[in-house]
């Protein structure tokens, strides 16, 4: 039999390469609209969902500042990135009649709303799905971080972050087959240990807010769901090992 959802208000943090599917670059249609199912699943569930989508399909402020860009310049490509990867799944989540707000941080009235909490609050209240746009708005801040501070400021009970495999590994398992996988880890382990969850920004900010973080594949059919009900294979960080 199955079992309710575990939590109220999630926020899911999707990376931008994850709407890549098996392309090279930038969005494929099928895989967007996967998730925006997976999505639409949740939210059918009585749970509140916002969205963090990341810009890396598109560009990745890193690798510009990398190749001699100005970081911060880098870095505000990659927050308009992510309007675009946002606004791609809002298209695909209205397609099959999900009620959904893009709000960004650098405001772009003509496709998106500005960033204000209690609005955002408002929206999800009245049962929309809230996709926020644009990072935090400021350089050198990664979307993980974004996520983190969202889920902060809309008091969301999980951060679930989806990404290729299915929790968090001491190296790289698809690179490396003796790879240990975690089931539970705290805070501090992820920081000491330098995993590659999330970066420490957003983790001591989940930290600090009490937000349990957990990483499970996205690419698993209804793995979204499994999660949010506390089932499936995950990864949780909190306060406790």
């Amino acid at each position: 039999m199955s079992t309710g959802p575990l939590y109220r208000r999630v926020l899911l943090k999707v990376s931008g390469e994850a709407l890549m599917g098996g392309r090279d670059y930038g969005l494929d249609p099928e895989t967007v609209d996967r998730i925006a199912g997976e999505v639409k699943g949740v939210h059918e569930m009585g749970v509140e969902v916002c969205l963090v989508i990341g810009g890396g399909n598109i560009f990745r402020g890193l690798s510009g500042a990398a190749r001699g860009m100005e970081r911060a310049t880098a870095d505000y490509m990659g927050m308009l990135a992510t309007v675009i990867n946002s606004l791609a799944m809002q298209n695909a989540l209205e397609k099959i009649d999900v009620d959904t707000r893009v709000l960004s941080a650098i405001p772009m009235a003509a496709v998106s709303e500005p960033y204000i909490r209690r609005r955002a609050v408002r929206h999800m209240e009245k049962r929309r799905v809230v996709i926020f746009a644009a990072g935090t708005g400021n350089p050198f801040f990664t979307t993980d971080t974004a996520a983190a501070l969202r889920a902060s400021e809309m008091r969301c009970d999980a951060l679930l972050k989806g990404t290729k495999v299915d929790g968090v590994y001491d190296r790289d398992p698809l690179r490396d087959k003796n790879a240990k996988r975690f089931d539970r880890l705290t805070y501090l382990e992820v920081l000491s240990r330098d995993l590659n969850v999330m970066d420490h920004s957003a983790i001591s900010l989940a930290r600090e807010n009490h937000i349990p973080v957990l990483v499970f594949s996205i690419a698993e059919a209804g793995g979204f769901a499994e999660v949010v009900k506390g089932e499936g294979r995950f990864t949780i960080v909190t306060d406790e090992s």
